[in-house]
């Protein structure tokens, strides 16, 4: 069958769709956030905007069919977040925090439990949340060490009929919810047992943010996504029933894995959406500004070198994006290999596209004069956040290279 990267009329409807919300409602946050001083000031003010987002059934996007959402696929959904990420990085992150938040249950929970969380969601979608407690306060690249002392240590101890959970952690985007009290559920990667290794002690357990003992205990502030919360939580002694575990002690690495695969290919079109906020920058100072001369500064070869430099990595990375969210969509998530490719490579061409944008338009583009400062502090996060790069080369790319049967071409095949 032919290759064809031609949308489909529904597609390009999407499109444009999310083009029009993010000119007509996204582009209202920057100036909203920019007075506010500290970091959970700037998230709570986002709420009028994500229930807008809500409201045009962003959030129903992330839900299948039969659980009450409208079953976009992942390469649809990137299509809208290309458009909206143009435009704002912080409302839909905040979006992606939920899917994020919600992946695990999606992947590994029965249908019951399917039933339960996404319609607790969904029964309110622009003020519910939900948050990934990932990631420890000492770090959670090494969130599966085969040593039981290292890796993670927030425990889940199984007291009856219920775990209860005790623990740090931190960059929990959306734990505190719209009120600073806790999201509507965490689903929290721990241990069952700290004496045994993660592969058979690592867990998710869902914990819903209300539940006594959960504790937004601070705020981390960021130099960009300036208006995406990031709390550190403490679990105190927090007591859950023993079913809202996802599968079982020992799933924890593949439940993780699954979230994030999703994730990364999905970063790949914030990426794009952030580089074509640059270019349009540089390509509209090229056009008009003389910087002194006698005619605009596009007349000049180098400049023209540059644009058409910036504009050829933003192709690759759009595209190289629609792969790898077509063959998650496709295999089931079974062939996840180009998603973390898409994350690790976009996110760094995405910090050289923001710098040489600055490089062409020079001093100004690091002032107020222009979005590009804000728009290099936005793109400098993405290879640093879900794991950062040199984590997932290592943790996701690196094992699979090292399992045996590797195939090199099997991504390429679309296996």
């Amino acid at each position: 069958m032919a290759i064809d990267f031609t949308l489909s009329p529904e597609q390009q409807a999407l499109q444009a769709g999310a083009r029009g919300f993010a000119r007509e409602v996204l582009s209202q946050v920057r100036k909203t956030i920019e007075p506010i001083a500290r970091p959970e000031g700037r998230f709570f003010a986002t709420f009028p905007f994500y229930e807008k987002m809500a409201e045009a059934g962003f959030v129903h996007a992330l839900f299948p069919r039969e659980f009450g959402g409208t079953g976009m696929p992942t390469l649809d959904f990137a299509l809208a977040a290309e458009e909206l990420t143009a435009v704002d990085i912080n409302v839909p992150t905040t979006l992606l925090g939920t899917g994020l938040g919600m992946e695990p249950i999606l992947g590994f929970g029965t249908d019951e439990q399917k039933r339960k969380w996404i319609g607790e969601i969904l029964e309110r979608p622009g003020e519910r949340l939900a948050a990934f407690a990932f990631t420890e306060v000492t770090g959670g690249a090494n969130f599966d060490c085969p040593d039981p002392d290292a890796g993670v240590q927030t425990v889940a101890r199984r007291d009856g009929n219920e775990w209860v959970i005790t623990g740090k952690k931190h960059y929990t985007t959306n734990g505190s919810g719209w009120d600073g009290k806790g999201s509507q559920l965490l689903t929290v990667v721990c241990r069952t047992d700290l004496k045994k290794p993660p592969s058979e002690s690592l867990a998710v357990i869902v914990v819903p943010g209300a539940t006594k003992g959960v504790e937004v205990v601070d705020y981390l502030d960021t130099s960009g996504h300036r208006a995406v919360v990031s709390p550190r939580i403490h679990f105190n002694e927090v007591r859950v029933p023993a079913g809202n575990i996802l599968g079982k002690p020992g799933d924890g690495g593949a439940i993780c894995r699954h979230a994030f695969s999703w994730t990364a290919a999905l970063i790949g079109a914030a990426c794009t959406g952030v580089m074509r906020a640059a270019f349009d920058v540089a390509f509209e100072f090229a056009k008009t500004d003389k910087r002194s001369g006698s005619v605009p500064v596009i007349e000049h070869q180098n400049v023209g070198y540059m644009l058409a430099d910036l504009k050829m990595r933003i192709e690759a990375a759009r595209y190289l994006t629609w792969k790898a969210c077509h063959q998650l969509d496709v295999t089931d998530r079974r062939s996840d290999e180009l998603a973390i490719m898409t994350k690790i490579y976009a996110s760094e061409l995405c910090v050289q596209v923001v710098y040489d944008a600055m490089r062409l338009v020079g001093v100004d583009s690091y002032t107020e004069l222009t979005p590009l400062a804000g728009l290099m502090q936005d793109a400098l996060c993405f290879p640093l956040y879900d794991g950062g790069n040199m984590g997932v080369r290592r943790r996701q790319l690196h094992r699979k290279f090292r399992e045996p049967g590797y195939e090199p071409m099997a991504s390429a095949e679309g296996r």
